[in-house]
């Protein structure tokens, strides 16, 4: 358990001592027969946090606290030896809920997930009901509860230990690790913070600013705030929410004396508060959690296509620059270094240059979304990416039928248009696989559309194979996140090609029906259009 405490061994239980005694007594409001029952006690939630850190050695400090409660805050009611005995006994119930969440949470994630709040729940709930059973009875039997009157008190006993810790523990448990400290400070210290703080101060003056009896029948409105910053905040609001409502309570209460209220139910409606602002806060950080895996896993995805684009668009000028290398080789071993040889190394430098051209216009696509427009022609660009899938279409029986392609420029980057026009070849190449060899087929073909963009028209390549095809409800879903046809496939090659082609100002879609269809549409190049930088985010 990550909790950090000071290090000084002299004043470090001194100081839980003074802060238990402080809670004790600013809390001690409406008690029962001047006694330790009272509708909540959030003292006990302080030693259990501490307790999680250090454990049994906290007892005697946590006894020290509870026998100086009794004696200090109400006057030691139960006389010297009962006050001993029933202290002892408070030290050694907190002391086993405290050893049970620690057995439960030993890695600390008592907040981090649903399964969590619950099991903590149900530790506090079934500890405070045997500790309050046990202490109830100690003070029966020194007759210090009235007749009949002992089914009410541990009512309002355990209810009141068990709001208590409820309510305050989530807090106090953030707040005594520095590094959850600063997450509750980075979360909370917004100005949206004093907005739903103020609605609370509202909130319990409606209900509570003239209480006198029970009649608060608006307390409903307090869940207001508490949903506000659970929604917005997660756990760390929803924390900070609840324990500052309660403490506003408790001093209303206190400021109005307003001791004719029907306890039990004021104790069951807070602990509902909590219950309810701690679910919603949990199930916010999770969420938050899922969304910053998946933004994870949606760049690592990026990296692998990029890896990919790289591996495809670097193939050629590196083995250019291989043949180009051992040109120069063998004409150094001949003794050549006229023009051959010069004019070897030129080429050389302008394979690099392309090589480190490919990489950085990649790079700054993944990265930002930039883009690199110019005119590209689109029929030597669809027979160079069928030219690089010649291998896998001969051992796989594919034939691959390229249509005629309009003649007329696109406005693209030429690197971002092969990647998608490979991923879409790849996909029909396995897709045609599905089918008996002979009737294995992969077409490409275009033709140019009118009007589009700034009424100059658009080329409309499409990518057809002869397989299974796709229904109307995976057509409409094959372009969400990890959706995929494939058995391996992650399903992010499309997500990542749509995303390339409305950067383009074009679009990617697929067709339903008894064969794979895609096509994506791309507006043409102006006569004379020079080459352009901009981002993918602009519209042009």
């Amino acid at each position: 358990m990550a909790l950090t405490l000071p290090s000084t061994r002299h004043w470090r239980f001194p100081a839980f001592i003074a802060l238990y005694l402080l809670l004790d007594w600013s809390t001690y409001l409406d008690p029962l027969y001047g006694l330790n029952i009272t509708p909540w006690n959030p003292d006990p939630a302080l030693g259990l946090v501490l307790w999680l850190r250090y454990g049994w050695r906290l007892a005697p400090a946590w006894f020290i606290a509870l026998a100086a409660g009794e004696v200090l805050v109400r006057g030691m009611p139960a006389g010297p030896a009962l006050t001993v005995l029933m202290s002892l006994w408070l030290m050694f119930g907190y002391g086993m809920i405290g050893e049970a969440l620690r057995r439960r949470f030993a890695d600390g994630a008592i907040f981090d997930n649903r399964r969590g709040l619950f099991a903590w729940v149900a530790i506090l709930a079934v500890g405070t009901a045997l500790n309050d059973l046990v202490y109830i009875a100690l003070l029966s039997l020194g007759g210090l509860i009235p007749a009949g009157q002992w089914g009410a008190a541990v009512l309002r006993f355990g209810i009141g230990d068990m709001v208590g810790a409820l309510v305050s523990m989530p807090l106090i448990w953030m707040l005594a690790c520095p590094a959850r400290r600063r997450l509750l400070r980075a979360a909370v210290w917004r100005l949206e913070t004093l907005g739903y703080l103020a609605l609370a101060a509202g909130v319990l003056y409606l209900v509570f600013g003239s209480i006198a009896t029970s009649e608060f029948k608006e307390f409903y409105f307090l869940f207001l705030p508490v949903i506000w910053a659970a929604s917005r905040q997660g756990l760390r609001g929803a924390a900070l929410m609840v324990c500052l409502l309660q403490a506003g309570i408790g001093a209303l209460v206190k400021w109005n004396h307003a001791v004719d209220i029907a306890v039990h139910e004021l104790q069951m409606l807070d602990a509902a508060l909590a219950l309810v602002g701690f679910s919603i806060g949990i199930v916010v950080d999770e969420l938050r959690q899922v969304s910053t895996e998946l933004k994870r896993s949606l760049r690592l995805a990026a990296a692998g296509e990029m890896a990919a684009a790289l591996a495809h668009e670097l193939n050629q000028p590196l083995t250019a620059l291989g043949a180009y290398g051992k040109a120069c080789e063998l004409l150094l071993e001949r003794g050549d270094s006229g023009p051959l040889l010069k004019d070897a190394v030129r080429h050389m430098i302008a394979e690099s240059g392309r090589a480190a051209e490919v990489v950085r216009r990649l790079r700054d696509f993944f990265r930002s979304g930039a883009l690199r427009l110019e005119p590209v022609a689109p029929a030597p660009l669809v027979r160079e990416v069928a030219r690089q899938f010649a291998a896998p279409l001969r051992e796989h029986g594919v034939e691959l039928v390229i249509g005629e392609i309009p003649a007329p420029a696109v406005l693209a980057d030429r690197v971002q248009l092969a990647l998608v026009l490979r991923n879409l070849v790849a996909n029909a190449l396995e897709a045609a696989q599905e089918r008996p060899r002979g009737a294995r087929r992969v077409t490409l073909s275009g033709r140019r559309l009118g009007g589009g963009r700034g009424g100059h028209g658009c080329l409309q390549l499409t990518v057809e194979d002869s397989g299974h095809g796709v229904t109307e409800a995976l057509a409409a879903g094959l372009f969400e996140p990890f959706v995929s046809t494939k058995a391996s496939g992650l399903g992010l090659g499309l997500v990542l090609s749509r995303a390339i082609m409305e950067a383009h100002g074009g679009s990617l879609w697929a067709e339903a029906g008894g064969h794979g269809v895609f096509k994506l549409a791309l507006p043409l190049a102006r006569d004379g259009q020079p080459e352009q930088e901009r981002d993918g985010d602009d519209d042009q």
